[in-house]
């Protein structure tokens, strides 16, 4: 057997604009304001133009998505990326406005794909969903030892509608996600830590993130329980933010 060669490092470039919104509903979720201070110092650490909105109802959401692509398209600077923060109450494929009404999350990820953003078409788009997405509660497991074909190979004239995104949920489907009422919630909080103070592609960083997440022991009314995010990507290329 021959052996196999090492990837072709190919990156995105990251030396344009890096934007970023942040909606987030902080009526009756306790901490949402120590993951905005935590958001807001990973932004600028990383060189991102931020914004925030705090307590959107569900059309809102919707709104704010569209003025975000309509700034990015309007604008005449070269343009990297976009993170986009969304921060809520939830269930599996929608989110809670401040007026409690639901949004589909799908609907607010095809505002920005290759279709409808042409500045960030073909550039990185990443979600980071802060929201439960059922009601499930993961107590853990306990664990010992160490235990489609090819049509053409041409040079790419077109990409996929929904290529270079990345989904980051803070739970996986069907499980609560947890937030502690002063010091935030332990997905965000330790996702700004390991951004902020690693360096490497964005998914390796994630895996970090991870695992962090799943050595932690979280105390809900007594009882211990686990949780883990949930990473979905079509990224082409790595994404480096630092």
């Amino acid at each position: 057997m021959s052996n196999p060669r090492p990837l072709e490092e190919e990156a995105y470039d990251m030396s344009g604009a890096r934007l970023a919104l942040t909606l987030c509903v902080t009526k009756a979720r306790e901490g949402s304001e120590a993951d905005l201070e935590a958001l807001e110092r990973m932004f600028q650490r990383l060189g991102f133009e931020s914004t925030m909105k705090r307590d959107p109802t569900a059309q809102q959401f919707q709104e704010e998505m569209e003025k975000f692509q309509q700034a990015i398209d309007a604008r005449e600077d070269f343009v990297s990326c976009a993170f986009v923060v969304l921060m809520a109450h939830g269930l599996e494929g929608h989110l809670q406005g401040e007026d409690g009404q639901m949004v589909e999350l799908e609907n607010l990820f095809k505002v920005l794909n290759n279709r409808n953003c042409q500045a960030l078409r073909a550039k990185p788009k990443v979600y980071i969903v802060q929201a439960c997405r059922g009601e499930q509660r993961d107590p853990g497991e306990t664990v010992g030892g160490d235990n489609i074909v090819m049509i053409t190979k041409d040079n790419l004239q077109t990409i996929p509608t929904h290529t270079d995104t990345l989904h980051i949920y803070s739970t996986v489907e069907g499980y609560i996600s947890y937030r502690h009422d002063k010091e935030g919630s332990y997905f965000i909080q330790t996702l700004v830590d390991v951004f902020s103070e690693r360096k490497g592609p964005i998914l390796e960083l994630l895996t970090e993130v991870t695992r962090r997440m799943a050595e932690a022991e979280l105390v809900q009314e007594g009882e211990a329980r686990k949780v883990n995010p949930e990473i979905q990507s079509t990224l082409r290329k790595r994404l480096y933010l630092q």
